[in-house]
């Protein structure tokens, strides 16, 4: 019996007897085959095997020992996967990344080039959608300063990206995806982001480089064809009608209108000035209401601004030229003169403290703060 004894040896990690010559040792210690098992790994780069508890790879990468680890590899910060250090792209921040979120950061924390145009995300419950367009100058082109506006307004998910636009100096162009007008408003941290934009010393307004545009999709306006084109009509000729007030409500001058924002001209008919628009400006975008895109019309006759209610004032214009264009019949829409369409407006506070701040609201001025 005392020999038997003296063959056994106690395994150190599950301290269970086992004939010494079932045991191995490792970092000294005997092991059995099961804990063996169980227990410790062999590093897939180096062969050196090791306690499992240190194994620093995974289920992708397999098995990784410390030394192979820190020399080889890495670990994405946003997926956590880990990927070989010729793989790994560095951010501005210091993060890690690996390829699939360095290509997702970019789309969403930094600026695009020009011709970047990701899948529309509706925002809202509403038949008409609005995506904005705004120009920011003189605070660089910098991804860095773009990321901070991003983090305010995508902290939940996609709801803006930025581009780069030629026309601008030294700055960027942020979008939105479309969004109702009721979402605009009430969920979307415009004037945190606008906020945001005047810290970092950017400006809009006061670079004279800069524009407002706002899309709305034509399915707003009818089921078909036919439908939309007779609203966008009567939006065109609301234009022209109120070519000089809606002047004055951009914040533009006549040349920069002719450059940036051109009228096509004051006709007797609705139709009859989307037929001129149609035939003499054909793909000619630089109007005060752009038909050239095929799922919207985009306004743009808005000089830029980071002051949160000209912006929303010029949302809730949209609007509101968008509705009457909508309910009116053609000749309801001749008869209708500014003063009685301003004076359906009260729903919308901002647009009305905007349009007294202009004196475009039946002479009533008041005091407006600087535009930024």
């Amino acid at each position: 019996m005392s020999e038997i004894e003296t063959q056994l040896e106690e395994c150190g990690v599950c301290h269970s007897l086992h004939p010494m010559d079932e045991l191995s040792s490792f970092d000294d210690t005997l092991v059995c085959p099961e804990c063996m098992e169980d227990t410790t790994a062999v590093c897939g780069r180096c062969g050196e095997r090791m306690w499992a508890d240190d194994d620093q790879g995974n289920e992708d990468a397999g098995h990784l020992c410390q030394s192979c680890y820190d020399r080889y590899y890495n670990t994405c910060d946003e997926c956590h996967r880990i990927i070989c250090e010729e793989d790994a792209y560095y951010e501005d921040d210091d993060r890690v990344l690996c390829y699939d979120c360095h290509r997702r950061h970019r789309s969403r924390y930094s600026i695009n080039d020009y011709s970047y145009k990701p899948d529309p995300i509706f925002y809202g419950s509403d038949t008409l959608y609005m995506g904005v367009e705004i120009e920011l100058d003189e605070g660089g082109e910098s991804d860095n300063q773009a990321r901070k506006l991003l983090e305010i307004a995508n902290a939940e998910s996609e709801r803006i990206y930025c581009k780069h636009d030629g026309s601008l100096n030294d700055g960027f162009e942020v979008v939105s995806h479309p969004m109702t007008l009721d979402y605009h408003m009430k969920s979307m941290p415009w004037q945190a982001v606008l906020e945001k934009a005047r810290q970092l010393d950017y400006r809009s307004h006061q670079a004279k480089t800069c524009g407002l545009h706002v899309h709305v999709n034509r399915t707003a306006f009818g089921d078909n064809i036919a439908e939309q084109e007779e609203v966008i009509a009567r939006i065109l000729y609301f234009f022209e009608k109120h070519f000089e007030e809606l002047l004055k409500f951009s914040r533009r001058t006549h040349r920069q209108m002719e450059q940036w924002s051109n009228r096509y001209g004051y006709r007797d008919s609705p139709s009859e000035i989307l037929d001129h628009a149609k035939k003499g400006f054909r793909g000619f975008r630089y109007t005060a209401v752009n038909l050239t895109n095929t799922n919207t019309i985009e306004f743009r006759l808005f000089r830029g601004t980071l002051r949160y209610n000209s912006f929303i004032a010029a949302l809730q214009l949209i609007d509101r030229i968008c509705a009457v264009a909508t309910c009116l019949n053609d000749e309801e829409l001749k008869r209708l003169s500014w003063s009685t369409f301003v004076g359906g407006c009260e729903q919308y506070p901002e647009l009305v403290q905007y349009l007294k701040e202009r004196r475009l609201y039946v002479n009533e001025p008041v005091q407006a703060d600087q535009e930024v």
